[in-house]
């Protein structure tokens, strides 16, 4: 397809305004789901496969890992195959990966498990291009809060459906009968964007609507600036400390969501079901802030909107130091504030890049730096709590993660409009 049939492909998108953030939500809801599918059932798999507690643990972990290591495949699948094309790869390997880790085998487990976390990566990586180019400028922020509140409904969805599905019919088909979602949103994505959701280039080439003298120019003028040269993300500081920004977003979230049902037991002795159940606050607490932050900035400087998120990020590692019996407090204000700290950092991503190519290379060095950190959280918490016994230490290093991503953050992001 060519660059004016894109261009016209583009304006109708942006012109039905409800039909690019529904596609977003169906496919975000198969980018966190399937990570946090095995723990509801992870005692039925153990049992059945012989797995030990490590070997479950990397049902976890490897998603993370691929997550940061599989990036620089992502940015070169979609450099190839182009965004369109790219989605609907990332559903179609979500949906293999879940197949295989739903056959009754220790090695089809982990290796599904890798599989999703490859599709995934691609997915999180070209999803941004996506609204970045096919969203109108003042709607970016709000369809970007919509995606990652869809990453959080997805995996709440998950966690609460796959234990009552496995109690029927095993944990084989409870695992499984998740990949009806990237089925879902293939549909609704080959619908959004035609035949261009497909891996076989479309042999008619889009028409490019009417325009007059003074849209020929303007769209000269946007060519022109999309392919001025931008410095690799890797030679700009802005990019340095966006990616540590996100480390910290990133090592919080997954060191708590690890932890706390633990965390819960421990100190409040809440039973191991209240626990996991509790946990849930802070994750579909997200939803909340990935709406509100993209209101706020419409009106507020990033670097002040990071410092906020920052701000109530603290509530949770210090309240679970200090005053663990108010944990709903904490889980609320916490669980907020992850959710508008990976918002904010995808706007500021979204606002400082000059093309879709520039795009897909931050998007990929931010998220493959930022999820690298962030795969060391669970480890490091639990070596931390197993070598002191107690809960400090890994609340401690919580808060700083935390600390990383407002102060770091705010500066990195203190020239963006």
């Amino acid at each position: 397809m060519t660059a004016r049939g894109a261009t016209g492909r583009t304006a109708r998108l942006r012109d039905a305004a409800w039909l690019l953030p529904a596609a977003v939500v169906l496919i975000a809801l198969n980018f966190r789901g399937p990570i946090v599918a095995t723990a509801p059932v992870i005692g039925d798999v153990r049992a059945d496969l012989g797995l030990t507690a490590g070997i479950a643990g990397l049902l976890t972990t490897i998603p993370v890992l691929c997550f940061a290591l599989a990036t620089p495949l992502a940015s070169w699948v979609i450099a190839k195959a182009d965004p369109e094309r790219a989605v609907s790869l990332s559903l179609v390997v979500v949906l293999v990966g879940t197949v295989v880790r739903s056959l009754p085998s220790s090695a089809a487990l982990l290796v599904g498990t890798a599989v999703i976390g490859i599709g995934i990566t691609i997915g999180n990586v070209v999803i941004p291009v996506v609204i970045r180019r096919d969203t109108a400028p003042e709607r970016v922020g709000l369809v970007t809060g919509v995606y990652t509140s869809a990453l959080n409904v997805g995996s709440m969805i998950t966690s609460l459906g796959t234990a009552p599905i496995a109690a029927v019919w095993g944990w084989p088909v409870a695992i499984a009968v998740w990949g009806v979602l990237a089925v879902l949103a293939g549909i609704g994505w080959t619908f959004t964007v035609g035949p261009r959701a497909a891996w076989r280039r479309p042999s008619v080439v889009e028409p490019l609507p009417e325009t007059g003298p003074i849209d020929l120019v303007l769209d000269t003028d946007h060519e022109r600036k999309a392919t001025a040269p931008t410095p690799a993300p890797a030679r700009r500081w802005i990019t340095w400390g966006l990616t540590l920004a996100f480390g910290g977003q990133a090592f919080s979230y997954y060191a708590l969501t690890a932890w706390i049902p633990t965390l819960l037991h421990d100190e409040i002795g809440f039973s191991k079901e209240s626990s996991g159940a509790s946990s849930s606050v802070f994750q579909i607490l997200a939803v909340i802030g990935a709406l509100g932050v993209p209101v706020l900035a419409a009106r507020w400087r990033p670097r002040a909107i990071i410092a906020l998120v920052a701000f109530f990020w603290l509530a949770m590692p210090l309240g679970l130091l200090f005053a663990p019996q108010l944990w709903l407090l904490w889980s609320v204000l916490g669980g907020a504030a992850q959710g508008g700290g990976i918002t904010i950092v995808f706007i500021v991503i979204v606002r400082i890049v000059s093309s879709d190519a520039d795009a897909r290379r931050m998007s990929a060095f931010v998220q493959g730096g930022g999820y690298l950190i962030g795969s060391a959280g669970p480890l490091v918490a639990g070596t931390l709590h197993g070598a002191t016994g107690d809960w400090t230490a890994p609340l401690l290093v919580v808060l700083v993660a935390v600390l990383v991503l407002g102060v770091v953050g705010s500066i990195a992001a203190r020239r963006v409009d």
